[in-house]
């Protein structure tokens, strides 16, 4: 069975930092394209940084450049988003998700999610 556990998220002041940790069982993170998302209150749920299975390339939502940074730990087969310099608008719940697509099976798997608050 799969499972995706994200960890790390709390209240944090503006500009502070936060890491948060998505640890896999069930499945491989480098087999799969992975990616962080993260819901606020009363928005659409929104792509936040991924990186892909082939290439290992990582990209990052515009708001979020210079601040965020997406990295991953093979051995322990899970993810990090470190992220600096918060502010209150990326106050959500975060997000961790694998996907693929094999032999025309499409595979994609979520966590249940971190609450990250940045207020003073």
């Amino acid at each position: 069975q799969v499972q995706l556990v994200e960890s790390g998220g709390g209240l944090v002041q503006p500009g502070g930092s936060l890491r948060l940790s998505c640890a896999a069982s069930g499945l491989t993170f480098s087999n799969y394209d992975v990616s962080w998302h993260r819901q606020a209150p009363g928005k659409e749920r929104e792509l936040v940084a991924s990186i892909s299975r082939v290439g290992r390339l990582t990209n990052y939502a515009d708001s979020v450049k210079g601040r965020f940074t997406f990295s991953r730990d093979n051995a322990k087969n899970t993810v990090y988003l470190q992220m600096n310099s918060l502010k209150p608008e990326d106050t959500a719940v975060f997000y961790c998700r694998a996907q693929r697509r094999l032999f025309n099976v499409q595979e994609d798997y979520w966590g249940r999610g971190t609450q990250v608050t940045v207020s003073s």
